[in-house]
């Protein structure tokens, strides 16, 4: 545990108050998406782990498992949906549509299930 040190201003200490050093990375789509979420309806969550040094791993983590959790679902209701290579080799303009169907609804999952909470 690091002292805490102070500057005279005036007749006051002032702490002198630094944010721990996080990892370089990109944080993705949904990374961007969690932290402008927490900022703006979470904001003691984020004042928290942003000080901590934690919210690059919190939104990293987010990145990492909303990505996964994307091809998962999107596996699953193209199973169930019976969406093949058959159908684009046969019919890439329907393809096309129930993939961009199912990709919407995939991430209209992840956003509820990760994002916005």
């Amino acid at each position: 545990m690091k002292a805490v040190t102070y500057s005279k201003q005036g007749d006051y200490l002032i702490p002198k108050l630094t944010v721990p050093d996080e990892p370089e990375g990109h944080i993705g789509k949904y990374g961007s998406l969690r932290r402008m979420y927490l900022r703006e309806n979470h904001y003691g969550l984020f004042i928290s782990l942003m000080t901590q040094g934690k919210l690059k791993q919190h939104l990293t983590e987010i990145q990492e498992t909303a990505q996964s959790r994307m091809e998962q679902i999107t596996t699953e209701m193209k199973a169930a949906q019976n969406v093949t290579e058959e159908l684009k080799a046969s019919d890439p303009m329907m393809w096309v549509g129930l993939m961009n169907n199912i990709r919407q609804s995939a991430e209209e999952i992840v956003m509820k299930e990760l994002i916005y909470v």
